[in-house]
């Protein structure tokens, strides 16, 4: 005990830090750069809320406790039942209504942030429902995890000239302040699980007032609002700072501003957004949520009005009371893909200047060797470190889709252009195999990522002649070109037994390998599937299933009902449907282990995977690429009927029984993230899609050049990392390397041999053609390698089959005895001027 009689509150520093749950009913923000403050709600309580960044959670959940008489104890986020709605369709300000289960109290609150400064703001009014309102106290509880931690918050009682708080500081010193405005008759800090003011209330019914400070831990701050004072009505303010003095100060000034005039504000600012959108609206569905609006907040909400462009993946974390400060991230991080969809969503919708936000923002972050990293914080820098080929093309497709839509002003394009190419040589000098697929998780060759590559490869061909870079457009179709006749040798699997069971020729996977020692296809390789358990990983490519595919049709690639896309609909369909109480809703592959487990328990690096609600709206783009416009209807209701109580679509939605315990009911939203933006933009997209009656994202270079022109490659590629074992007769091999060569070959056997040297490129590769005919049909072109600027040879001799499949790989080399009897000759050729 202090001399001032404060007592130090037991059970430091407080138990594990945990997040709490990611079902979000509503996410909000002022329209404004003067607020940096971004809030979460669930359960009837704010969650979440984050400030100075949208990517920095500064607290667990925020709610209130109710006592009475006779030990009475009950808590508004478990004891009770919640309805939400917001103030205005598209406005995310919100109305909480939370009745008790015992019918003894109710408790209504409006929930938004002041435009002017980073505060959020509470309108909470308690009625008594049964017997009078002297009966009942009311307590605000708030757990702070001050920038991404729930350890090493300190909390205190305090104040600022004069007005009562609450205070804490997390440890890079940004600190919170809690007011109210009217008197705080007891105000309490302690550790979560011992000394909290939810243990102190359930055991004791009340506040110890000499815990005034809890340093160094896992805190909660408690206050008791004075229900006389005020009728139960009154106004909480909660207010965020560098310092706690400037938390205070903000409290205090919204507190003095007054509610009417803050929501005057913040709505007005939300309606003036919202008037520039296109009118996409439709009657609403089974809630009271404009869906369309819905989206075009969640959008908006993740884009941080002062950091224009990062839009993150979500404001939740998923199944996140399970985790703690050691998921740093959560979904709050920017994925680069997810950007440029939901930056398609914007454009969908009409709100262009967003959307140019995004590529600029894209601009800024792209890595040195024109890569994205696999996810970043706001400032750019990499959270994960993998890289994935499909987030390299989207950039390069966002570009040309505002370049098409007419929305760069003239010469914009040009200050791009360095960011285009640079993407395009990374693609043509690491694809198109792909380090990880769209789902983080494996290497080799994705439909999905394929697509995207070969589709921003022609966009950026475009982008080239416009700046007069004919040659080097040209280099890119034919790349585009190869990569696109090589799709169904890479992934389109034939003559499997499950190809036989489902009465179908063949189907495309879901990935197939990079390359294996002893397989003469891809298609031979296996996968590791991931968050499977360690002894049940491996899976044989040709047995993955995957809605992958159908970008293949939604890219402009292949036809909707090209028959190869038809068998593996049939093949998706029987594998991956679940029909739910909404509709159908589908599963990103067979074997898929990102979910909760079977008792529902939530993901902990295994589990099993549920239905995505995304891919429903990927689905419907199909439909509508084939003509079914009616089914593409219907399946948009089954999309939006996937959302939450405000509208909030999820993740993954629960597909088994109901397990009430674990708040799981099928076809409802499951414990992983929500809302999942990416999810919003492709719910927006859709419905502009219906609204136009053709896909509204698919590239026009594609459909034109593979689909009408119908065009196809003369050529096949080798190079180090994509070795060709065999081409078919007639058509040319193209070699490209990292540095210029002589290259150095023959098709008789070493026989005859030709020198012949590489041309370079603008996008870092050195290549050089050799033309087969079809009389060389059956033999071996050999070839090998002298390097000019490091005088030196290969060392070893490479040969491609002149015969039928020109598309397989083999990473090996010659046989020894060919090295051996090309070896000489090949110097004296070079060396001597002969060739």
């Amino acid at each position: 005990m202090s001399d001032d009689g404060e007592l130090i509150p037991p059970g430091g520093p407080g138990g594990p830090a945990r997040w709490t749950s990611s079902a979000k009913v509503g996410v909000g923000t002022a329209r404004t750069a003067a607020s940096r403050l971004w809030f979460t709600l669930s359960h009837g309580i704010l969650n979440e809320i984050y400030y100075p960044r949208v990517d920095t959670a500064c607290t667990r959940d925020f709610g209130f406790l109710v006592t009475g008489p006779d030990g009475y104890f009950a808590e508004e986020k478990r004891d009770a039942d919640h309805e939400v709605g917001v103030l205005e369709h598209g406005v995310p300000a919100y109305h909480l209504l939370n009745t008790a289960r015992d019918g003894r109290w109710r408790i209504q609150k409006q929930i938004l942030t002041d435009p002017r400064r980073e505060v959020l703001i509470q309108k909470v009014t308690f009625e008594a429902l049964i017997g009078d309102i002297s009966e009942y106290r009311l307590f605000a509880l708030l757990a702070p995890h001050l920038i991404n931690a729930g350890a090493d918050n300190t909390g205190w009682v305090g104040d600022y000239k004069g007005t009562s708080m609450l205070f804490a500081s997390g440890r890079r010193g940004q600190s919170l302040a809690l007011a109210c405005s009217v008197p705080w008759k007891a105000r309490s800090v302690g550790y979560v699980g011992t000394s909290d003011g939810w243990q102190q209330l359930s055991r004791h019914g009340e506040l110890e007032e000499r815990y005034r400070r809890a340093e160094s831990g896992n805190v909660a701050l408690s206050a008791e609002i004075d229900l006389a004072a005020c009728n139960g009505e009154m106004l909480v303010a909660l207010g965020f700072g560098a310092r706690p003095e400037e938390a205070g100060f903000r409290a205090v000034c919204s507190l003095q501003e007054g509610f009417e005039e803050l929501r005057r504000t913040y709505v007005q600012g939300w309606r003036n957004w919202q008037s520039t959108l296109m009118p996409l609206d439709h009657p609403q569905g089974r809630s009271n949520i404009n869906a369309y609006r819905a989206s075009t907040i969640v959008l908006a909400t993740h884009q941080p009005y002062s950091m224009p462009g990062a839009i993150i993946a979500s404001l939740s974390i998923p199944w996140g009371f399970n985790k703690g400060d050691e998921d740093l991230g959560g979904y709050h991080l920017v994925w680069p893909r997810d950007l440029v969809e939901n930056a398609g969503g914007l454009l969908a919708a009409g709100a262009y200047d967003e959307a140019k936000s995004v590529l600029g923002y894209l601009r800024a972050i792209q890595e040195a060797d024109g890569h994205w990293s696999q996810n970043v914080w706001l400032d750019g820098v990499p959270y994960w470190g993998g890289v994935q080929m499909d987030e390299c093309a989207f950039p390069i497709l966002l570009a040309d889709m505002i370049r098409r839509s007419g929305h760069f002003a003239h010469g914009e394009l040009d200050s791009y252009m360095d960011m285009i190419t640079r993407a395009a040589r990374f693609i043509v000098l690491n694809g198109p195999v792909t380090g990880q697929d769209r789902w983080e998780e494996d290497a080799g060759y994705s439909p999905f990522t394929l697509a995207a590559e070969i589709s921003a490869l022609l966009a950026a061909a475009d982008m080239m002649d416009i700046a007069g870079r004919k040659a080097d457009a040209r280099y890119l179709r034919e790349k585009a070109d190869a990569w696109n006749d090589s799709i169904e040798h890479w992934t389109f699997a034939t003559g499997t037994d499950l190809a036989d069971r489902l009465g179908v020729e063949g189907y495309y996977v879901r990935i197939a390998p990079p390359e294996t020692a002893d397989a003469a296809s891809p298609l031979d390789g296996f996968v590791p599937v991931k968050n499977r358990p360690p002894a049940d990983t491996d899976r044989p490519a040709a047995q993955l299933i995957s809605p992958d595919a159908l970008a293949l049709v939604r890219f402009g690639l292949r036809a909707a009902d090209d028959p190869r896309i038809l068998d593996t609909i049939k093949a998706i369909d029987a594998i991956l449907k679940v029909e739910l109480p909404q509709g159908p809703v589908w599963y990103r592959y067979n074997g898929d282990g990102y979910g909760e487990h079977e008792d529902g328990s939530p993901f902990d690096g295994t589990g099993i995977g549920r239905a995505w609600p995304l891919l429903t709206g990927e689905r419907a783009h199909y439909e509508i690429a084939a003509g079914n416009l009616v089914r593409a209807g219907q399946l948009l209701v089954t999309l939006e009927d996937c959302a939450g109580p405000g509208g909030l679509l999820p993740e993954q939605v629960w597909d088994q029984d109901d397990i009430p315990e674990r708040e799981l009911y099928k076809g409802r939203p499951s414990g992983s993230a929500m809302p999942l933006v990416w999810a919003h933009a492709e719910h927006i997209k859709l419905m502009r899609s219906l609204h136009d009656g053709k896909v509204f994202d698919t590239p026009p270079q594609t459909v034109q050049r593979y689909l009408v022109d119908k065009v196809t490659s003369p050529r096949r590629l080798w190079h180090f990392n994509q070795k060709l074992r065999s081409l078919p007769a007639g058509l040319v091999l193209r070699i490209e390397l990292p540095a210029p060569a002589v290259i150095h070959w023959s098709l008789d056997g070493w026989t005859t041999s030709q020198d012949t040297p590489t041309q370079p490129t603008s996008f870092g590769l050195h290549i050089v053609d050799l033309p087969t005919t079809l009389r060389h049909h059956g033999r071996h072109l050999r070839f090998t390698f002298f390097w000019p600027e490091a005088d030196k040879w290969e060392g070893e001799d490479y040969s491609v089959v002149v015969d039928g499949d020109g598309t397989l790989f083999h990473a090996a080399a010659d046989e020894p005895e060919v090295s051996r009897r090309v070896a000489e000759p090949a110097r004296s050729d070079v060396e001597g001027g002969q060739a």
